[in-house]
Order: C-alpha cells, then sequence, then structure tokens
C-alpha cells in the first residue's frame, strides 16, 4: 500500500506543536505528517468559544471551496456523526444510506477525496468543537491495519493540534489546572506508554477497581472526555513524562 505504519519523529511533531507560536505553524506541521504517514489527506477544523472558524488541511482548495458554497456542513455525515459521538469514528460506521449523503461522498471523490476515513471528534472548554481527520483511498483490509495501528498516535496528535489552537486563540485564559496525586501520574505514566488497564493494576499491585478510581479521579482533574484524552492532556500540561 505505501503509507508509513507510524511516525517514529513523534516526539518532535508534539514538541513543533508546542513550540508553535502562529497558526500558520499548524499547517506547516499537518503537511508535514499527511506526507510522513503516506496518505491523501489530514484536516483539522476548529470552531473557536465566539464562533470564529479556523482550519488547516490538505484537501485540494477547490473542494474546500465546493464544501462552503454547497453548504456541505448541514449534510455532512462525518460532522454530524462526531458531534453526536466522543471518540474516534471510522466512516464506515456512519449512516452514508441517505440521499443526500450519497450524494455528497460521490462529490467529495470526484475532488480527489479518499472514501476511507478516520475522524477523531475534540471539545474544548466553552462549547468549542474541533475535528482531526485522515482520509485515504485503499482497501478495507488496509485501512483497518492502519487505524489499529496508529490510533493512539491519531488520538494524541488530534489533542496537541486542538491545544495550540487553543494556545493562539485571541483572548485566551489559561486552563485551570489540578494536581495530580502521585498514584494518579503513575496510572497516567503507564497507560501513556501502552500498558493495559491489567499490566497497570499488576505493577501498581493494586486492584482493577483501585485502578478505575484513580483513572476516573485523574480523568475528572484534566477535564478529560476518556481515558486516551486524559493521558494527552497529562502530557501536554507536563504532569507526566513519557
Amino acid at each position: 500500500m505505501g503509507f508509513l505504519e507510524r511516525v517514529p519523529q513523534l516526539d518532535n511533531v508534539i514538541a513543533r506543536l508546542e513550540r508553535a507560536e502562529h497558526l500558520e505553524e499548524l499547517q506547516t506541521t499537518i503537511e508535514w505528517l499527511r506526507d510522513h504517514y503516506a496518505i491523501d489527506d489530514m484536516v483539522y477544523h476548529w470552531v473557536s468559544s465566539n464562533g470564529t472558524q479556523y482550519g488547516c488541511g490538505t484537501y485540494d482548495p477547490k473542494w474546500v471551496a465546493r464544501y462552503l458554497e454547497k453548504g456541505y456542513l448541514r449534510v455532512d455525515p462525518v460532522v454530524i456523526g462526531c458531534y453526536q459521538r466522543f471518540h474516534p469514528v471510522d466512516w464506515r460506521r456512519l449512516d452514508w444510506s441517505g440521499k443526500a449523503a450519497r450524494a455528497f461522498m460521490q462529490d467529495a471523490m470526484a475532488h480527489g477525496v479518499g472514501h476511507q476515513g478516520y475522524s477523531i471528534p475534540i471539545r474544548g472548554p466553552h462549547g468549542q468543537f474541533a475535528l482531526f481527520t485522515v482520509s485515504h483511498t485503499c482497501t478495507d483490509e488496509e485501512w483497518t491495519h492502519f487505524t489499529e495501528l496508529n490510533r493512539r498516535d491519531l488520538i494524541l496528535l488530534a489533542h496537541y493540534f486542538n491545544q495550540t489552537a487553543l494556545m493562539l486563540e485571541p483572548g485566551r485564559t489559561p486552563e485551570a489546572t489540578q494536581p495530580l496525586s502521585p498514584r494518579e501520574v503513575e496510572t497516567m505514566t503507564l497507560l501513556a506508554v501502552g500498558y493495559s488497564r491489567a499490566q497497570v493494576a499488576e505493577t501498581l499491585s493494586i486492584s482493577e477497581h483501585t485502578l478505575r478510581v484513580y483513572i476516573e479521579s485523574a480523568r475528572f482533574k484534566l477535564g478529560a472526555m476518556n481515558t486516551t484524552h486524559a493521558v494527552a492532556r497529562a502530557m501536554s500540561r507536563g504532569q507526566i513524562v513519557v
């Protein structure tokens, strides 16, 4: 197939995002990631707390113009499906049965958008909503392999892109951060390096029930929607170091 299975320079990409001083730097970073994953497209789109929209990505500008011209935001199954969910969404699991949805996909493909896609919904403070999407043209089997192998890295990248966009948002006020307890730090760190819950519990010599308490407590302090989001936030805020 040809696309890369992992990006070994992921730490460098994250560091680049953390050092960014202008929103334009997100565009150069997303182009670099698209090339290194060797996929067709990668896109990040957000709506700020005051309703201002910002987007960066690698779609053909003609498709972006067409999308806006046709008002596809109202019928796009990806946007609709992700707004209803908190977890990453494979496009194959969305509802494409409607006439408008099928026409939308046909038009997208005619403009070079791959039929395979994986989108990560992100919710920030004060009603902010964002999407991080990768798409490609390949077989179902190849796409399943790619997304399963890279799911964790893509989720981390999605949240780092969003964090950078929020940091650079005009008039932004910093989010308050509650410190994690030593046990919460240990738990988040082990999860970040890829341990399963059972392995974390065994390593810390605690029950899985106690582990769940630590995870939920850390998730609450971090304002995270799920465990993966909590790990991403803890890393991005320097509360754990992997």
